[in-house]
């Protein structure tokens, strides 16, 4: 009777009549849902009962195909269990961060620094979650600072996003190769299945051929964008359409480490319509920090509680913090060297095309160039022993004889042009 009055509560309209319809029978399901206690045994017990409640309605038909269909997952059903009921550690920073702190056994004395006094007290922990950071990338990402996690580069944040929601040698991850290394490398770390939706040969994201590979262990899908070695952006268009199709109810990752790089927006603005949608940067590209090994992962504060409670107590150091906030602060500088890089990647490819050795340049979103050149492999082992290293990609798929290109100084880029063409001569290239 409980169900069938919640249904009833659910599906009349003003006149007392029910739909005829199967989203009536979903809708049952729903109720059993809704009303099941959260435990292990979830709605089994009750699926008799919802049966009945169809039936009496006079809807067993419709019932048994809504049986069929499996109600869409929220963030919390696709949460591990364990790490729901993971107590996070508690350090002493938590509670206080001023006075005389006897409390962390730090070192009271001071740092072991060449040339004392330490202005940074480098023998006092750090801030466990960064807060004035995490507010200086709030405003440029236009999102808040309880929506940001901090890790050790974004591969920090890649492998936790696995150990959230991933149970090992039962979930599944979904990655578009070509594309960057380190999701199958975590994957493996944690015994994760790998999925494969390979792009077109021209690196376009094929949306059907995506959901196609999707199944119902499919927990994560990576979305790098744009994209390493392509060095194409998914447009923000496709991007929300992966989001919202009811086919896929699992975590979208768009990983933008080149993202400054782009002429495409950054798929933070679609954070507050999509729970399920986690962005993650880094400061090792733009910004030129790769020393300090800064990454984030932004997205629903809930999901982002979660790597908050899993992270270690002080992940990110004074040291890291101090330059990546005065980074954020000279916002000018970082725009003025993309612009240089940009103006030097167009100058680079221009020279490029002009030699009739090269096949292919790819078009490109980021600081580096993608190019189709005879004898890849050989080109790039000779240049690397003769001082210019760039980096062979011809064993991904769709980039054979390719090589990946980063954009340096002038300088370097006209000795890697140089170089380039004494090379293929040497080799007899054509």
């Amino acid at each position: 009777p409980h169900l069938t009055q919640e249904v009833r509560h659910k599906d009349s309209s003003h006149t007392g009549a029910f739909r005829s319809s199967s989203a009536v029978a979903f809708e049952v399901w729903e109720c059993v849902t809704m009303m099941a206690p959260s435990c292990s045994s979830g709605a089994a017990p009750y699926l008799g009962a919802a049966a009945a409640v169809a039936v009496a309605v006079g809807l067993g038909v419709q019932w048994q195909l809504c049986r069929r269909r499996r109600p869409r997952r929220g963030v919390q059903d696709l949460v591990r269990g364990n790490i729901k009921a993971l107590e996070p550690y508690r350090c002493a920073r938590d509670d206080y961060d001023e006075g005389v702190l006897l409390d962390a056994n730090e070192n009271s004395i001071g740092a072991t620094v060449e040339a004392p006094p330490d202005p940074r007290e480098l023998n006092r922990y750090p801030d466990p979650y960064q807060w004035a950071l995490k507010a200086e990338i709030a405003k440029l990402r236009g999102v808040r600072k309880e929506e940001i996690f901090l890790g050790v580069g974004s591969d920090e944040a890649i492998d936790m996003v696995m150990r959230i929601f991933c149970t090992p040698q039962k979930d599944s991850i979904l990655i578009t190769p070509p594309t960057y290394g380190m999701y199958k490398v975590s994957a493996a770390v944690n015994d994760v299945n790998i999925q494969k939706a390979p792009l077109t040969p021209s690196f376009d994201l094929d949306v059907e051929a995506l959901f196609r590979s999707v199944d119902s262990t499919t927990k994560i899908i990576f979305l790098c964008s744009p994209g390493n070695p392509t060095a194409k952006s998914i447009p923000l268009d496709v991007v929300e359409a992966v989001l919202s199709d009811e086919r896929y109810d699992g975590i979208v990752v768009v990983d933008e480490a080149y993202v400054d790089f782009s002429s495409q927006p950054s798929a933070c603005k679609l954070i507050p319509k999509y729970p399920k949608l986690i962005v993650m940067q880094t400061l090792s590209k733009a910004f030129g920090l790769a020393g300090i090994r800064l990454g984030m992962a932004m997205g629903n504060e809930q999901v982002i509680s979660y790597f908050n409670n899993m992270k270690a107590p002080y992940n990110i150091s004074k040291l890291t913090a101090e330059f990546a906030q005065g980074a954020f602060r000279n916002l000018e500088l970082m725009r003025t060297n993309v612009k240089t890089i940009l103006e030097e990647r167009e100058r680079v490819a221009k020279a490029l095309a002009t030699f009739s050795f090269v096949k292919h340049i790819h078009p490109s979103d980021t600081n580096f160039l993608l190019v189709k050149i005879p004898k890849a492999k050989e080109v790039y082992k000779t240049m690397a022993d003769s001082g210019v290293v760039i980096r062979f990609r011809g064993s991904e798929m769709h980039c054979e004889d390719c090589v990946r290109i980063t954009i340096g100084t002038p300088e370097e880029n006209d000795k890697f042009l140089d170089l380039l063409q004494r090379t293929v001569k040497s080799l007899g290239v054509e």
